[in-house]
């Protein structure tokens, strides 16, 4: 059986969001979990990435209470020649918001519902100002998609 492939996306303008990245990484890299991950920046990502991917976690900052400009454009570049050939893949966002993050989720729900990817679980919507515990948050995020994805859940 072939190692499947985790696949991050994460939007890192500052070190506190190149933290949360980091966090994502080394929890979906858990050693008792066996998967490949690959963590790549929204306009490094090419939709060969997505089509070679079981599952993605995206992150992204909420930006004038969208989701960053540079995630829209991976989903602007990766959308169509995805589109038929990833529905049903598991999906988990995080999103790193100065104020409430929902203008950012509604925007993702829109976008992901048109692909027919599987959210494993809400937004996790990263509020307000730094908290140490927003690391420890994505971690755990990233780890839960891991281990589903390696075990068949999602």
């Amino acid at each position: 059986m072939s190692t499947k492939t985790l696949l991050i996306v994460a939007h890192t303008p500052s070190p506190n969001t190149q933290k949360l990245a980091q966090a994502a990484y080394d929890g979906a890299n858990h050693p008792d979990i066996d998967i490949t991950v690959i963590l790549k920046s929204p306009q490094d990502t090419q939709p060969e990435d997505v089509l070679a991917a079981d599952a993605l976690l995206l992150g992204t900052t909420e930006n004038l209470a969208y989701m960053a400009g540079l995630t829209k454009d991976f989903f602007d570049r990766c959308y169509y020649p995805i589109l038929e050939k990833k529905q049903g893949m598991p999906f988990a966002v995080y999103i790193r918001a100065g104020h409430d993050g929902t203008g950012t989720k509604l925007a993702l729900k829109t976008i992901t519902t048109g692909l027919r990817w599987s959210w494993i679980q809400e937004a996790l919507i990263l509020q307000g100002d730094w908290q140490d515990s927003f690391a420890e948050q994505v971690e755990e995020l990233a780890m839960t998609l891991a281990a589903g994805v390696e075990a068949g859940i999602y």
